[in-house]
């Protein structure tokens, strides 16, 4: 197990219905969700658009779960601050988006809010992005989020080949105490199958969409998320 995380539910927006976003945020917040998960995308970095800091804030009111905010755009840096404005308690940028200054100017944010204690900074990869472009960051990380399908769109299908990534930084965070804090975020084809695999193999924040939004029961579909990561932590607790 990480240190002593809860393991989470993260229901993707991607996947709910638009025309009522204030409604699906509330029918997630009861059926148990643990944060709301929110992928802002610019047309440059991944090939689809989705929403800005304007529309996290106008949901900040309608739930008091944490906005776990998955930058997929271009010079992340220059909009941490409008997302922290916004209302988002998480805020994940991609190491592939950012050269090394601008990811220094991200984690600079986390250094001044971190005291304030109200903001985490995650680093994300994508599937073939080789695990060891992440360590020269670890320090000052809060989340490493590993995508599970390349990042645009939501219904791909979950990338196998990523499990033993997951594997190998579980064991480099837990062996040092102070990285222990490091939560590990997986995104992209998660379902009861793929979620519990993600969970036997390290992870403790699961981004589900379809497998919540268009379920067809969402109140069901989250307990069933929670049901298969007991049993891939019960798993891997035998497997020692």
């Amino acid at each position: 197990m990480i240190a002593n995380f809860k393991y989470k539910i993260a229901p993707s927006l991607l996947s709910a219905d638009f025309s009522c976003l204030s409604k699906q945020v509330e029918l997630v917040e009861l059926a148990g969700a643990d944060m709301l998960h929110l992928d802002v995308m610019d047309g440059h970095f991944v090939p689809n658009i989705t929403f800005g800091p304007l529309l996290v804030e106008a949901l900040r009111k309608w739930t008091k779960l944490p906005f776990d905010v998955h930058l997929m755009i271009e010079n992340p840096d220059g909009f941490i601050q409008p997302f922290i404005e916004s209302g988002a308690e998480y805020i994940t940028f991609h190491y592939e988006a950012c050269n090394n200054k601008q990811i220094e100017k991200i984690l600079s944010y986390r250094q001044t809010k971190i005291r304030e204690g109200y903001l985490k900074i995650g680093l994300a990869i994508k599937p073939k992005t080789k695990l060891e472009v992440i360590y020269p960051y670890l320090e000052n990380l809060d989340l490493i989020l590993l995508m599970t399908v390349e990042p645009g769109f939501s219904g791909q299908k979950f990338m196998p080949e990523v499990l033993p990534k997951i594997s190998k930084l579980k064991k480099i965070i837990e062996k040092k105490v102070h990285l222990r804090r490091i939560e590990i975020e997986i995104d992209g084809g998660i379902n009861t199958e793929t979620a519990r695999l993600c969970a036997s193999a390290g992870a403790n924040i699961f981004v589900a969409g379809n497998s919540v939004f268009r379920s067809g029961n969402i109140g069901e579909a989250i307990q069933q998320l929670k049901e298969s990561i007991q049993s891939g932590i019960i798993y891997k607790q035998k497997q020692k």
